[in-house]
């Protein structure tokens, strides 16, 4: 039987390994080790006692450590993304000075009394003077915030390549956005009824031409940006039932309900989607009656879209389902990740009668 610290030691080894293996904290780790060498080595030759020179160098880059994650993963994304300047900027003095305050902290309260012959020949450390001297705080800016703007700078590289490859990962992905989201057999099948309205001399002839004209024109010309109205999206998926209804006939049974805000925005084809693969895997391979359930809900800070189909009976053709499932279901957590890589929940249920997913987004 394994000891208590057998488990403890693979434990530690594990959360080690993964650790060392996400490629960001190891530049994080490897950014702050070459900082405190930076200070270490700078102060070396000019310091006899080592022990408080390494004390000092640690405890000043935990503080330079706490202020540059504060402004950059909670100042950053609260106001400077959401465009609150000016309190973006009050907010990062007020914390370069909380920053300045604990580094004196650090020094008056706990290395002068531990290494008081370092300081002997020193003026006295006054700890309220030090804090309310705004000479004191002005010249301590620039050291304080020095790693800050070095990882603000290397953070925002990174994110400009991202950007970049989600340019690049777009325009190749234009051509299989129309094979995944508007399969060839769609097309197949509407050209094939238009064709038997046409002969028949349906008055419903005209409205298939017009809904896949929208459906074309749309999705060629008009979803290029990287988010587009939620209204367009749900006037695609209102022409894609239209003619998918005309397919199915009786076989279908579709609701869809939206409420939707104003002006709210999405990436394109996201939705389109969930419901071609419910046409797809629950209805297609159904020879009863197959049920498709879409809700829509958004307001200006969050989407909510459910949808949920039944299963097909036959049980081979389930097995095929669940396999051609996984695949796009893969493609779409990609683009989520891509284009809402905090922003996003997808919760996914599969059971033998249902499949169903639940997106939720915060709106752009």
């Amino acid at each position: 039987m394994l000891s208590f610290y057998s488990i403890f030691e693979c434990y530690m080894i594990s959360t080690l390994g993964h650790i060392i293996s996400n490629k960001k904290i190891r530049f994080h780790f490897l950014f702050w080790t070459v900082i405190l060498v930076y200070y270490t080595s700078s102060r070396w030759p000019f310091e006899p006692n080592k022990v408080f020179l390494l004390e000092m160098s640690i405890s000043t880059v935990l503080i330079h450590l706490g202020l540059a994650y504060v402004i950059m993963f909670v100042l950053v994304p609260q106001l400077l993304y959401k465009k609150k300047k000016i309190i973006f900027g009050l907010g990062c003095l007020v914390c370069v000075y909380l920053a300045f305050v604990a580094y004196e902290t650090l020094r008056v309260c706990y290395l002068v009394p531990k290494y008081s012959e370092v300081f002997r020949l020193r003026p006295p450390l006054l700890f309220m003077e030090r804090i309310t001297n705004i000479f004191t705080f002005l010249n301590s800016i620039s050291s304080l915030i020095f790693p800050t703007i070095i990882l603000m700078v290397f953070e925002y590289y990174r994110h400009q390549k991202e950007v970049y490859s989600l340019r690049e990962q777009k325009k190749t992905s234009e051509l299989d956005a129309l094979r995944n989201q508007l399969n060839p057999h769609f097309l197949f099948n509407t050209l094939n009824n238009l064709y038997v309205l046409t002969l028949e001399k349906s008055d419903e002839a005209p409205e298939v031409i017009d809904r896949l004209s929208e459906i074309l024109d749309y999705i060629l010309f008009r979803c290029n940006e990287q988010f587009v109205s939620l209204d367009n999206e749900i006037n695609l998926l209102n022409n894609y039932i239209a003619l998918e209804k005309l397919r199915y006939g009786k076989r279908l049974k579709i609701s869809f309900e939206h409420n939707v805000a104003t002006g709210v925005q999405i990436a394109p084809l996201l939705l389109l989607t969930f419901l071609e693969n419910s046409f797809k895997h629950g209805v297609s391979q159904e020879i009863k009656e197959a049920v498709i359930k879409i809700k829509l809900n958004a307001s200006d800070e969050n989407i909510n879209f459910q949808i949920e189909n039944t299963k097909p009976s036959s049980i081979s053709g389930v097995v095929i389902d669940q396999n051609r499932q996984s695949i796009g279901l893969k493609n779409i957590k990609t683009q989520l990740n891509i284009l809402y890589p905090k922003d996003h929940v997808l919760v996914i249920n599969d059971n033998q009668q249902n499949f169903s997913v639940i997106l939720n987004l915060i709106s752009k």
